[in-house]
């Protein structure tokens, strides 16, 4: 199981949603792959709700159980970075690491803000676009209230926006070009990543490219099955009865069992 940019400590955390999302899944081999906690935001106010804590519990219970998990360190919670081969509670910490599936492959797993010149190179710039994701974000529970109001599903401004504005569409067809590069670099058949909060899976000629998404818009997740399938689990669902939560979580296909 493959889980991403989560941000914990973020008021933008579906941090009920992935509990839900563990009840239904479980895996023997878990990576979280970066941005699990937002230390940016911890960093501007503290915000760490009972929910956020479970879903901290909810790991560390899951590796006491025998789960091998691995925490990949990302630029929200790049203070992890210096604590790689440490293990807490039986999570260990790494930079990046090379899953090997059910049917072979070698992939690599690595968050992807390596390859985001605009964190690396103009860290100022990367704090005001955390911001605009902020405002984004109040724009899209101010529309999902109205459309709750009108009756109407789900509906992600911030999504929207990624699919269908030029830059944002020429920014991740770049970034995934990228890591499909390095990807080949490193001599392994494909790399998983998350960062850009845009699941997908796609072949780059002989490579292919695995994202998480998120657990702020679309709370997507990756899972393996036994024969080495991968496989993108979206949870989702207008709750017009809840006032302060647009969406609850609920796999749009038929739930499935339990991941490689």
């Amino acid at each position: 199981m493959f889980i991403s940019d989560v941000h914990l400590g973020s008021k933008a955390a579906k941090a009920e949603f992935l509990i839900d999302f563990f009840r239904y899944h479980d895996a023997d081999i878990i990576y979280l792959v970066g941005d699990i906690v937002d230390g940016w935001r911890l960093r501007r106010s503290w915000h760490w709700p009972q929910s956020h804590n479970d879903v901290v519990q909810k790991l560390l219970r899951k590796a006491r159980k025998g789960a091998t998990i691995t925490y990949i360190a990302g630029n929200h919670d790049e203070f992890a970075r210096q604590f790689q081969g440490v293990h807490f509670g039986g999570i260990v910490v790494a930079d990046r690491a090379i899953h090997e599936t059910a049917d072979g492959k070698r992939l690599l797993v690595i968050h992807g803000d390596q390859f985001d010149t605009v964190v690396h190179n103009a860290r100022w710039l990367a704090y005001l676009g955390d911001h605009a994701y902020d405002a984004a974000m109040l724009v899209n529970r101010v529309i999902t209230r109205l459309r709750q109001l009108l009756g109407l599903p789900y509906w992600s401004f911030s999504s929207w926006a990624k699919a269908n504005v030029k830059k944002a569409v020429n920014f991740i067809g770049s970034f995934q070009t990228m890591l499909a590069e390095e990807a080949r670099r490193s001599h392994v058949d494909g790399i998983i990543c998350g960062h850009i909060h845009h699941a997908a899976i796609e072949n780059f000629g002989d490579v292919q490219y695995i994202n998480t998404g998120d657990w702020v818009e679309s709370c997507t997740a990756v899972v393996e099955h036994f024969d080495g399938r991968m496989e993108i689990l979206t949870w989702a669902q207008v709750l017009p009865e809840a006032p302060d939560e647009p969406f609850i979580p609920m796999l749009i296909e038929d739930r499935v069992g339990q991941a490689a």
